[in-house]
């Protein structure tokens, strides 16, 4: 049921408002990444939301690939001349939704992980992190069992960062005690 309270009340300006936060999104986004980035309105129900990105597929304005979506040329090119036609508080909210969506894309895309079972028994994992030009740091760990590793994996990606400063004090402060 649709709110009486949001600015978007037709599937046209919901559609226009998907093609709006694709364009500002650096790679493809699931469709619940996408349900997330626009219910950015009140007059958005769940069900227009849907009926209008398999419209948009159908019309071949976004793509599906691998349970991702992405803009088309068309739909690029459409969403150029409409997007100004959505109301300047959905816009706004829509721009800080899909700002956020892409920083944490950004950020997990430098983030990489990865293990692999020995046949000896244990299993290697192996965690990096990149500025965007190189790995910052890159280590590979051996672990007793999968679950283990997978935990290893999770925590490298939740705090890589955290994790590469901590390491690196560590060394540093070792290193002290040898002068």
């Amino acid at each position: 049921m649709k709110s009486n309270f949001g600015f978007i009340r037709e599937k046209l300006d919901i559609k226009i408002l998907i093609l709006f936060l694709l364009r500002r999104l650096p790679e493809p986004v699931t469709f619940d990444e996408l349900t997330g980035l626009s219910m950015c309105d009140d007059g958005i129900s769940y069900f227009d939301f849907a009926d209008c990105v398999a419209d948009l597929v159908k019309t071949e304005h976004i793509a599906l690939a691998d349970g991702k979506y992405t803009l088309t040329e068309k739909g690029e090119r459409n969403s150029a001349v409409t997007e100004n036609n959505l109301p300047l508080t959905v816009r706004m909210e829509a721009e800080r939704s899909a700002h956020e969506l892409r920083t944490a894309l950004d950020r997990s895309s430098l983030i990489t992980t990865s293990r692999e079972t020995k046949a000896g028994g244990g299993v290697t994992v192996s965690l990096s992190m990149s500025d965007g030009i190189g790995d910052v740091v890159s280590m590979e760990l051996l672990t007793t069992n999968e679950r283990q590793a997978i935990a290893l994996e999770k925590g490298f990606r939740k705090g890589a960062e955290r994790i590469y400063n901590e390491l690196i004090e560590l060394i540093l402060r070792e290193g002290a005690k040898e002068s």
